[in-house]
C-alpha cells in the first residue's frame, strides 16, 4: 500500500534538500514515504541534471577570499553557473562558501588539484545543480601562505573581480600599519589588471609578439629601417608600465608620480622594514583558467 505523503512530509524533505515542492513530492512518492531514500533519489536527479547540463555555458558566478586573521595564508576561489540571477541565490552562495572553506583548508593551488584533493565536492555540485537547475563548476582556486610576511586581498563589489597579493619579509609588528598599503595594492591588481609583479617574469613569448607588433606598425608608417628596433623598444618600455605590477602608477596618485615599486620602497625606508611584493593572483570571472 502507497504511503501518505503528507505536507509536512513534503516540506520536512524541501527544508533538508532544497529542492522544488513537486520534486519532492514525486521523490516521496517513488521512495514510498522513506526520506533518507527520497534524498537519494532527489541527488541522483541532481546528477542527472548536471550531465545534461555538462555542455552548457557557465560564466557568471562569484569570486570569493578567505584570508586568515594573521595574514599569513589566504585562499580565492571562482564558482560559475549560467546565469547572474542564480550567481545571487542562497542556494548557490552557500555553495560557494562551502567551497572556499575547502580551499582555504586545503592549501592546494588550482582547481584540478582543489578537486583531487576533495572527493565530496563533485557530489555538492550535483546537489546545487539539483537545487538551481544550472551547470555549476568550481573553475578556478589559489592559495597562498608566507612565513614572514602579509597575505592582501581584495574582491570588487559584484564579486566578480578578484586579487590576492603576497608580501615577503614582514616583520608581524609592522602588520597593523602596513594593512592600508597592502590592502590598497590589492585594489590596484584588481583595478589595473596586471599581467606580472615584474618586466623579468613577463613570458618571453609575449615579449617576443610585442616587439613584432611594434615594429610592423612602425614599418607600416613608413619610418626608415634603421629605427624601427628603437620605435619597438621604445614602446616596449610602455608596455612594461601598463602590464607590470611594480611598474605601474599608482592608481590613488592623481598626478601619478609614483609607481608601486616606490610606493613599497618608501614604506620600507619609513618603517625601516625590508617588504617584498612577492606574486599575485587576479581572476576575472570568467576569463582564462
Amino acid at each position: 500500500m502507497a504511503a501518505n505523503i503528507t505536507a509536512s512530509l513534503v516540506n520536512e524533505l524541501r527544508t533538508k534538500s532544497g529542492a522544488g515542492m513537486m520534486d519532492c513530492k514525486r521523490a516521496l512518492v517513488e521512495s514510498d514515504g522513506n526520506l533518507d531514500n527520497a534524498m537519494d533519489i532527489l541527488r541522483k536527479n541532481g546528477a542527472a541534471t548536471a550531465a545534461k547540463r555538462a555542455d552548457r555555458d557557465a560564466r557568471e558566478g562569484v569570486i570569493l577570499t578567505k584570508v586568515s586573521e594573521n595574514r599569513l595564508e589566504g585562499a580565492m576561489v571562482e564558482v560559475n553557473c549560467e546565469t547572474d540571477f542564480v550567481a545571487k541565490s542562497d542556494d548557490f552562495l552557500s555553495f560557494v562558501g562551502v567551497v572556499l572553506e575547502h580551499a582555504f583548508a586545503s592549501k592546494v593551488n588550482g582547481s584540478e588539484a582543489f578537486l583531487a584533493g576533495n572527493e565530496n565536492i563533485p557530489s555538492l555540485i550535483n546537489d546545487v545543480v539539483g537545487k538551481v537547475g544550472e551547470k555549476t563548476a568550481v573553475s578556478r582556486v589559489a592559495f597562498e601562505a608566507v612565513e614572514s610576511g602579509y597575505i592582501a586581498e581584495y574582491v570588487h563589489p559584484g564579486n566578480k573581480v578578484g586579487a590576492l597579493v603576497k608580501f615577503i619579509n614582514l616583520d608581524q609588528s609592522k602588520r597593523e600599519v602596513f594593512a592600508p598599503l597592502a590592502r590598497n595594492i590589492a585594489v590596484q591588481v584588481a583595478a589595473m589588471k596586471p599581467l606580472s609583479v615584474s618586466r623579468t617574469d613577463v613570458p618571453a613569448d609575449i615579449v617576443a609578439k610585442e616587439v613584432e607588433i611594434y615594429r610592423d606598425q612602425a614599418k607600416n608608417e613608413g619610418k626608415p629601417d634603421n629605427i624601427l628596433e628603437r620605435i619597438a623598444s621604445g614602446k616596449l618600455e610602455k608596455f612594461y608600465k601598463e602590464v607590470c605590477l611594480m611598474e605601474q602608477d599608482y592608481f590613488k596618485d592623481m598626478s601619478n608620480a609614483r609607481t608601486i615599486a616606490q610606493l613599497i620602497q618608501e614604506f620600507n625606508k619609513e618603517q625601516e622594514a625590508s617588504v617584498e611584493l612577492k606574486s599575485f593572483a587576479l581572476f576575472l570571472l570568467g576569463g582564462s583558467k
